[in-house]
């Protein structure tokens, strides 16, 4: 009893930040709405599809209303609202999901009923119910107004209608909206001015993002819809973007909050700050530890709390050394648009590379701290793992070393191990994951940079790169297979062509081609053809001294001289003269004539 009378302040405390949350007994109450059988235009494949996967998820995440409905009339589409403004008076969080079709007329959005026919411009005020009239039905929810909209899909009535006013616009998609009541946020399937694909399976890829992100457990709904966002650009192929209109505080606001096991009761003294220090741990926030530091200044879990708080002050100093590095780069390129003296531009570059340096150096500071309390928490998962009942009562661990005196370079090679794996799960590591964070380790981090689009430091593998490894689903970094295997899937194939064929540089089977006769050394014959030249078929019946002395004549001319052959003798040709070809040739008849200057 006296045990439990000291911890109170602690419960107390933490009680108090739950309380503005959803994990305290926070009605939630979800509409959900789907409209595919059209009775004036062609009926849509998926939207009752995508309205039956959102009731299903929001029911299986312990809503305590799901009204699940689908091609209702705009009548019917009225008295449901009316009747979920009802149930949301006295509601934390209010859900509405709409899958249909949509329109934009003057820069107001409205949802189409399967009844409506809009054959003018201005039947839509009449026939649809706008996006207005859904915001008053979710308007009494205290902490949370989220209304979803799968409704970007091309629209066949605004191409069709006719228009009663030439300059009344009609857009295409949705138009960009700004919630004026507090706590509200409104997500699109695509950015405003954008239509949204409607898949080709069941579901529409908004539709699949969502049910798989939104309601995973403590995770913030903005946080939720950033990874659905990631989800949906991936696989459209970059194609279509969903979007989020609103604001909500500076506090996590999860559909589904983290339920916190009880802790069972073991007989160690420490047991009570063991089990206080693991619920801190959930909570995760600076209030939490310096409540429980409050209740437990000192021993082994303080440390571990301490170095908890050393984390997130050092991700707070980065964030604001973020925001500072912005807005001194902000204020040095407005000087230097405006002309300003040189002087002042060059004070203001100046502490814009100051706040740059101070900006990594925050970064350093805050990768540190995380290994820091990484490495901490990791000795204190193994300590209870080998020795479940023991608690430790100081600050030095089974193996003797101080966790606060723990350093980055004796952070365990746990982390390293991880985020190996993580990366060769998404594709970017093919190494064995062995803890060791070497160079190809760092290069496998840079391509998942460069492929997710993120900015992690190489460097060191620290808790953000695990966590942005994590987040995502499937590969990330492309398959690279060597020459003569094709990428199928996540595996490399060898390439087999058939008989006849054969596989080129280009990775493609072709044609063998046929291989070419061996040439034959030419060899001289005698040719006394018809087609022989006159004067070679006489040069040849004169006995060959004719032919010869051409031919002698030819290699002569390469020499020293020329050479005069008849049929008694060959001399060379005397200084001064040159041989004449004349014709003819034959016994005693000279083909060749020697001419002199």
């Amino acid at each position: 009893m006296r045990s439990l009378l000291r911890l109170c302040p602690l419960f107390v405390a933490l009680g108090l930040m739950f309380g503005a949350g959803p994990a305290v007994a926070g009605k939630r109450v979800a509409l959900v709405l789907a409209n595919s059988a059209y009775q004036h235009a062609p009926s849509l494949a998926n939207p009752v599809n995508d309205g039956s996967v959102m009731a299903k998820t929001l029911k299986e995440a312990g809503f305590d209303v799901v009204d699940s409905r689908h091609d209702l009339s705009a009548l019917e589409t009225r008295r449901v609202l009316r009747d979920f403004a009802d149930a949301t008076r006295d509601a934390e969080i209010a859900v509405v999901y709409y899958a249909g079709h949509g329109i934009e007329v003057e820069g107001s959005n409205y949802l189409i009923p399967v009844d409506a026919k809009l054959e003018r411009d201005t039947d839509v005020f009449d026939e649809a119910l706008s996006l207005d009239r859904v915001l008053v039905a979710v308007e009494p929810a205290k902490q949370l107004r989220l209304v979803i909209l799968d409704a970007c899909r091309d629209n066949p009535f605004s191409k069709r209608m006719k228009r009663t006013v030439a300059s009344r616009g009609i857009g295409r998609g949705l138009a960009q909206v700004e919630p004026s009541s507090p706590n509200t946020l409104i997500a699109y399937s695509a950015k405003a001015g954008f239509t949204a694909q409607d898949g080709d399976g069941a579901n529409s890829p908004f539709t699949i993002a969502l049910s798989k992100h939104l309601t995973t457990p403590g995770l913030d709904v903005r946080r939720a819809f950033g990874f659905v966002r990631d989800d949906v650009l991936k696989s459209t192929g970059n194609k279509q973007e969903p979007f989020v209109y609103g604001s909500l505080g500076g506090e996590d606001v999860p559909l589904v909050p983290v339920k916190l096991a009880p802790a069972a009761p073991v007989a160690n003294p420490q047991a009570d700050i063991r089990r206080d220090y693991e619920l801190a741990l959930q909570v995760g926030n600076r209030p939490a530890w310096e409540a429980f530091l409050a209740q437990h200044p000192d021993g082994f879990y303080a440390s571990l709390a301490k170095l908890q708080l050393e984390k997130i002050g050092a991700e707070q100093a980065h964030a604001a050394a973020i925001a500072k590095a912005k807005q001194a780069e902000a204020e040095r390129d407005r000087l230097a648009a405006l002309g300003a003296q040189k002087d002042a531009q060059a004070r203001a570059a100046a502490d814009a590379k100051a706040a740059e340096q101070a900006q990594l150096a925050a970064q350093k500071a805050k990768e540190q701290a995380q290994q820091q309390a990484a490495a901490a928490e990791q000795q204190r998962v193994n300590l209870a793992a080998t020795a479940p009942s023991v608690a430790p009562g100081n600050t030095t661990s089974a193996s003797g070393t101080n966790v606060a005196a723990l350093t980055p370079a004796t952070a365990p090679a746990d982390l390293n191990r991880s985020v190996q794996s993580e990366l060769g799960r998404v594709g970017c590591f093919s190494g064995q994951a062995d803890g060791n964070w070497n160079t190809s380790s760092q290069r496998s981090l840079s391509q998942f940079n460069r492929y997710a689009g993120t900015k992690l430091d190489v460097k060191v593998a620290s808790t953000d790169a695990l966590d942005a490894v994590k987040a995502k689903p499937s590969r990330v970094c492309p398959l690279v297979c060597e020459h003569g295997f094709r990428a199928e899937g996540d595996k490399c194939t060898r390439i087999v062509c058939g008989n006849g064929y054969v596989l080129n540089d280009d990775n493609e089977c072709e044609r063998k081609r046929a291989a070419k006769p061996a040439s034959k050394p030419a060899t001289s014959r005698r040719d006394d053809g018809e087609d022989r030249p006159a004067r070679q078929r006489a040069g040849a019946a004169a006995g060959g001294y004719g032919a010869a002395a051409v031919a002698g004549a030819g290699r002569a001319s390469s020499g020293s001289g020329q050479i005069f052959c008849n049929a008694l003798l060959c001399r060379p040709v005397r200084p001064g003269c040159r041989l004449v070809y004349r014709g003819g040739g034959g016994p005693h008849v000279d083909a060749n004539a020697e001419v002199c200057n």
